[in-house]
């Protein structure tokens, strides 16, 4: 089974003209200002889903700004888990600082979701004043059978691009130590955080209800990456994760196919870790 845990999808409107959407949400426009940066729906995805021998996608919206516009995306979310309950699974999505995050957490669980994710702190790093405003979503999850939460992070070196955040290791790993009950996934590879898995001290402890997924990772990272996953010691909290649209799952079937990883480790990440994070797949 393949299992996509890190796609995206908007409502058409949206697609049609992303332009209207710019004002006031400076976080969207940075990363979709661009033509080339596609938006896609959920007919889309299911069309790609077959194309790439995907089973069952976790579908995010973005995390809008305007509570008006995360409702309506949340909705299209909650639309597709019904229309194709099989194959598509989704996460509630918003800006964390909204008053009303915790409920519309709530909302979306009560509606099928099964997680909130991609959470992200596009023009700042998860500060202190981050930390606080995860604290009541991240409750909701736990007090609702512990579901897992995605949050955006990065590599805190390397090249700029959009969407790459201000964020140190050092707050990612704060991020752990906060919520040490909480089912956690770092997107983007924790931005390298898993390499710390190996010291001898606190940190396996800290990082143990941490998972990782691949997204973007043949923009970032050489194939070698599945393998020092594994030696790392974390090669069951690796999720195969695309951020589609951003790229398509057969970029990383090639990557996988280029590292040393056995047929089996591959389908721990392809879908047999996912199965045991997530209910009801």
């Amino acid at each position: 089974m393949i299992i996509d845990s890190h796609t995206h999808i908007f409502p058409d409107k949206i697609k049609q003209d992303r332009s209207r959407y710019f004002d006031n949400e400076p976080e969207f426009k940075l990363l979709y200002n661009s033509p080339i940066a596609k938006i896609n729906t959920a007919d889309d995805i299911i069309k790609s889903m077959d194309t790439f021998k995907v089973d069952i996608s976790i579908v995010c919206g973005f995390p809008w700004r305007t509570p008006e516009f995360s409702k309506k995306n949340n909705d299209i979310v909650i639309e597709a888990v019904q229309k194709h309950p099989d194959r598509i699974k989704g996460l509630a999505c918003f800006d964390v600082s909204w008053e009303g995050a915790a409920e519309e957490t709530k909302r979306c669980i009560n509606a099928g979701l099964c997680g909130a994710g991609e959470l992200a702190f596009y023009l700042s790093g998860i500060d202190k004043e981050a930390l606080a405003f995860l604290d009541p979503v991240m409750s909701v999850l736990r007090d609702n059978g512990n579901l897992p939460c995605m949050i955006h992070t990065n590599e805190p070196v390397g090249h700029s691009y959009p969407g790459k955040t201000p964020i140190t290791l050092e707050q990612i790993y704060m991020l752990a130590k906060t919520f040490p009950n909480n089912k956690i996934i770092l997107a983007h590879w924790g931005g390298g955080i898993f390499f710390y898995n190996i010291m001898k001290k606190e940190t396996k402890n800290v990082l143990k209800n941490i998972w990782y997924d691949t997204a973007a990772s043949p923009f970032l990272y050489e194939s070698k990456i599945y393998e020092l996953a594994r030696d790392a010691g974390v090669l069951e909290k690796i999720l195969f994760g695309t951020d589609f649209p951003l790229l398509m799952p057969d970029r990383y079937y090639k990557d996988m196919d280029d590292s040393n990883l056995n047929s089996d480790e591959k389908k721990l990440i392809l879908g047999g870790n996912a199965v045991k994070l997530f209910k009801d797949i």
